[in-house]
C-alpha cells in the first residue's frame, strides 16, 4: 500500500518528480502513454540542474504538446512505497504543479494521445496516488 502526503516546503534537492494536474476548457486533461492502456496526469523526472518549476513546464509541453498555458505550484507531495519508478519505497517527494492549457500543439514524448475528461477516468496507471492529488488540488481550491 502507498502513502501520499502533502508539505508546503522541503530541501529542493529532494524534489524529484513534478506533476501537473491540468484542465482545458474546464476538462481534466489526462495523457495515455503509448506503451499502457491506463490514463495519467501528466509529469516526470527532474533533469540535472534543471529547477523543479521548469521540470513542470517541460513535461506540460512534452507531454500535452501545450502550446499556450497559464502554470502555478500548488505544494510539494510525497509517495512512500514500492512503484514502478521507485523500487526502494522509501519517501520521495514532488512538485505538483497546476495548469490552465489554452491551446495545443504536437506531443514530443512517449504520449499517444491527451484525453479530456469530466472527472477521474477509472482506468488509471497511478490508482493509488492520482486522486489523492486531484483531491487536495481541489482542497486548495485548484481546478474547482
Amino acid at each position: 500500500m502507498l502513502a501520499v502526503k502533502f508539505y508546503e516546503d522541503v530541501k529542493d534537492e529532494l524534489l524529484r518528480f513534478a506533476v501537473v494536474i491540468a484542465k482545458h476548457d474546464g476538462k481534466w486533461v489526462f495523457c495515455k502513454h503509448k506503451e499502457r492502456e491506463t490514463l495519467e496526469c501528466l509529469g516526470g523526472h527532474r533533469e540535472t540542474g534543471e529547477a523543479i518549476a521548469e521540470t513542470a513546464k517541460r513535461e506540460l509541453m512534452e507531454e500535452t504538446g501545450a502550446v499556450k498555458f497559464e502554470i502555478r505550484p500548488i505544494c510539494v507531495y510525497s509517495v512512500t512505497g514500492k512503484t514502478r519508478v521507485n523500487e526502494t519505497g522509501k519517501e520521495s517527494f514532488g512538485g505538483l504543479f497546476y495548469a490552465e492549457i489554452a491551446s495545443f500543439g504536437e506531443i514530443h514524448s512517449e504520449m499517444e494521445k491527451i484525453v479530456l475528461c469530466d472527472a477521474l477516468p477509472e482506468n488509471q496507471t497511478y490508482p493509488e496516488i492520482q486522486p489523492a492529488l486531484l483531491k487536495e488540488a481541489e482542497r486548495r481550491g485548484f481546478g474547482v
